[in-house]
């Protein structure tokens, strides 16, 4: 299977325990964060709305919310894809591995988790701590 995820969802998904914007947004993300534990699940990168964000409330006209807020995401995926190869699809163990090497502490992290909402619930950001 082949799914498409956006730079810093490579984060989100590490540290997701059922929070989230809406249910429809919550069955989504957590069907996504299995299918990526799987050997034979191939990811396409993106600083795009993904898989993900396809159950977000907060997606209008292909956009995160407003301008302001969609470039703010863009920036997040731009720091996290600018430490991978974003120009092929990879093995979703192996990025994972990848991912979980390359952000690693909170210098690591400070652009693109700095100022989320999620921090308080985030395991993968608590883990870092």
């Amino acid at each position: 299977m082949k799914i498409k995820l956006r730079g810093h969802h490579l984060l989100c998904l590490q540290g997701f325990q059922g929070y989230g914007y809406s249910e429809d947004f919550v069955s989504n993300m957590t069907r996504i964060n299995e299918l990526r534990k799987s050997k034979d699940c191939i990811i396409s990168l993106t600083n795009e709305p993904d898989d993900i964000c396809s159950a977000c409330p907060n997606l209008n006209n292909n956009m995160c919310e407003n301008e302001m807020q969609n470039s703010i995401i863009v920036k997040m995926d731009n720091e996290v894809l600018s430490k991978l190869n974003s120009s092929k699809e990879h093995n979703s163990i192996d990025l994972f591995d990848e991912v979980s090497s390359k952000f690693n502490s909170l210098k690591s992290v400070e652009n693109v988790c700095n100022g989320c909402k999620w921090t308080d619930e985030c395991l993968f950001y608590k883990k870092l701590k």
